[in-house]
């Protein structure tokens, strides 16, 4: 019996999420008896409810059912021929990495010469790097870019099954489809084996990685739900550090990029991670990004993240009932401001530590203006607008997004809101 065989007889005896349905109206909650894999994007639910709306693999029949155990298994049951709609079903964590960065190290790829040929003693700081050991290290990095990488399909669900499904080290690419569901797993953001020196990055250089646990790329109707994003097991602190700067071996959590559209993100969690989430990835993409990357960000936790919670370009942004739990150290902004960007940023919670000041929630990248309604600072309402200008004179912002969203099912208190979105949001929590 073939593996792709196996996957769907495999199917017939799929576990099934545990859940706890939530209080009525709070977000897709299947019917008692119904399969939680399919579950569909309620109506007026965020972006991803307009139009066509957003109800992935639902209608899969049987045998485009799969249940995988491994990384393999994973692929190949994204990688099973048409657009019918199917279900992937997620037990246990599949880990795209198991063989170690040995594996994907090309012949005569030697780190410790990579780091005695680009020594800015020896190399400087004013030309990018190149030579033997930098196209072996761009080789390198190919092959686990291709081992890490899976494209996923239009009318696809993936969900994890019960409290502890999820995905180490993997890259999740929903590139240029339509009707994508993502929910209830934990996914351990990749490690980069291979980060490239870049002496002219800054005045002391910068390593530079790749690879996002998901990316939405010219992709429309997407809904991410009940997802947990996390550094896991190797978080920025345990890096090492050469040429006194960070081996930076992470890149972003989540990037909706490239004219993708019609996104709705709810009820995760973002955790512990340094550029988190990105909205638009160029200030040059006005002709692909101009009238898309609308995108709704609802009862999501961003805890002990450092910046890009989330950074907008171009795109009509909701951002509602999020609670972001700010770090003392190294804390950036939460809401990054970018070019024609038109963020509306409403009710939201902010815990933050007591030597943050409130100001430094929103950033000005480039001039674009902004609606910031009812949001709350430990507790207390604070206008984000005004005290962000009265902190930074040189920055000013610009109030009035010019658009008021209205594809919201429920709109709950911010004080309510950390107590809410601690106790649900995230995966092994009720979906």
């Amino acid at each position: 019996m073939n593996r792709r065989t196996r996957l769907g007889v495999v199917a017939a005896t799929a576990l099934t999420l545990t859940v706890t349905a939530p209080t009525a109206g709070a977000h897709a909650a299947p019917r008692p008896g119904t399969d939680p894999a399919r579950a569909t994007l309620p109506a007026g639910d965020g972006w991803a409810s307009e139009g066509t709306g957003t109800t992935g693999g639902a209608a899969a029949v049987a045998s485009r059912v799969f249940t995988v155990t491994t990384w393999e298994e994973f692929r190949d049951a994204l990688a099973v021929p048409g657009t019918e709609p199917r279900i992937v079903k997620v037990v246990g964590t599949l880990n795209a990495t198991a063989a170690g960065c040995a594996a994907f190290e090309a012949a005569g790829y030697d780190f410790a010469r990579y780091l005695a040929d680009y020594d800015p003693a020896v190399w400087g700081y004013e030309n990018v790097v190149s030579g033997p050991q930098e196209d072996l290290r761009a080789a390198s990095a190919t092959a686990q870019g291709e081992a890490i990488k899976v494209r996923v399909p239009a009318n696809t669900t993936i969900v994890g099954v019960g409290e502890h499904a999820g995905i180490t080290g993997g890259s999740l690419q929903v590139q240029g489809v339509d009707n994508v569901v993502v929910r209830n797993l934990t996914m351990e953001s990749p490690l980069d084996c291979f980060p490239q020196w870049d002496p002219t990055d800054g005045a002391t250089g910068a390593w530079n990685s790749e690879y996002d646990s998901l990316v939405v790329y010219g992709s429309t109707h997407v809904w991410i739900e009940h997802n947990t994003f996390t550094d896991g097991a190797h978080p920025d602190s345990s890096l090492p550090s050469y040429y006194g700067e960070v081996y930076q071996q992470h890149d972003g959590e989540l990037d909706v990029v490239r004219g993708a559209d019609l996104v709705t993100i709810s009820w995760n969690a973002f955790t512990d991670h340094d550029k988190t989430l990105m909205i638009g990835n160029s200030d040059s993409a006005g002709a692909t990004d101009r009238g898309k990357l609308r995108v709704t960000l609802h009862h999501n936790l961003f805890k002990n993240v450092i910046e890009r919670a989330p950074r907008v370009r171009f795109g009509q942004v909701d951002a509602y009932n999020n609670h972001f739990v700010v770090p003392s150290s190294a804390y950036a902004y939460s809401l990054g401001i970018g070019q024609e960007s038109q963020l509306f940023a409403e009710k939201n919670a902010f815990t933050l530590a007591g030597d943050v000041p409130a100001g430094k929630i929103l950033k000005k990248w480039k001039d674009a203006p902004v609606t910031t309604v009812g949001n709350y600072v430990n507790g207390r309402p604070v206008d984000l607008l005004a005290v962000h200008n009265a902190q930074f004179p040189d920055e000013l912002l610009r109030a009035d997004a010019g658009w008021t969203p209205v594809l919201r099912t429920r709109v709950d208190h911010p004080r309510a809101v950390p107590a809410l979105v601690g106790h649900r949001a995230g995966a092994g929590r009720s979906c």
